[in-house]
C-alpha cells in the first residue's frame, strides 16, 4: 500500500527511468521517460587507463636511472675538463722549470740565494705582524726561577 501512495515519477526513478518535463503542443506539461545515464567509464576506457598506468609504473624507474646517469656523465665530463686544464698547467710549469734562468730567478727570490761575490740584503718593511716571545726560554731566566718552576711542576698532581 505504501508504494501506491508514491507519485509516478518517484516510482519510475526507483525503477531506473527518469522523467523529463517538456513542452507540449497545447502548452501543458508532458512527461516522457528518458533512459538512465550510462557510466562514462566503459570497459575500454578502464582497460586503456590500466595500460597507461602500467606503462607509467614500468617506465618510471628506467627514466629515473637515465636522468641520474646523464647527470653523472655531465659531472665526469666537467672533471675531465678540469683535469685536462691542470695537466696543461703542469706541463707549462715543467717547461719553465727546465729553463735554468727561471730556476735561478726562483732561487734568488724565494730562497734568497746570491752568487759568489754578491752581497744579499733582506729588507723588512714592518708590515707583517709583530712576533714577540711571551715565554722566555730557560736559558734567559735566572737559575733560581728554573729551580722553583721544577719544584712546582713535581708538586702539582
Amino acid at each position: 500500500m505504501a508504494a501506491e501512495r508514491l507519485p509516478t515519477a518517484t516510482r519510475l526513478k526507483a525503477l531506473g527511468t527518469v522523467l523529463v518535463q517538456g513542452p507540449s503542443a497545447r502548452g501543458g506539461r508532458v512527461y516522457r521517460a528518458r533512459p538512465p545515464r550510462r557510466s562514462r567509464l566503459t570497459g575500454r576506457a578502464a582497460l586503456l587507463a590500466l595500460v597507461v598506468c602500467s606503462l607509467v609504473v614500468a617506465l618510471a624507474y628506467p627514466m629515473r636511472q637515465w636522468v641520474t646517469q646523464r647527470s653523472d656523465i655531465a659531472d665526469q665530463r666537467r672533471q675531465s675538463e678540469r683535469a685536462r686544464e691542470q695537466v696543461k698547467q703542469l706541463q707549462e710549469q715543467k717547461a719553465r722549470l727546465e729553463d735554468p734562468a727561471y730556476v735561478e730567478a726562483q732561487a734568488r727570490e724565494h730562497l734568497h740565494y746570491v752568487r759568489p761575490g754578491e752581497t744579499g740584503y733582506s729588507v723588512v718593511d714592518g708590515s707583517g705582524p709583530a712576533k714577540r716571545r711571551t715565554d722566555q726560554g730557560a736559558a734567559n731566566r735566572p737559575w733560581y726561577s728554573n729551580l722553583w718552576d721544577g719544584v712546582d711542576a713535581t708538586d702539582s698532581p
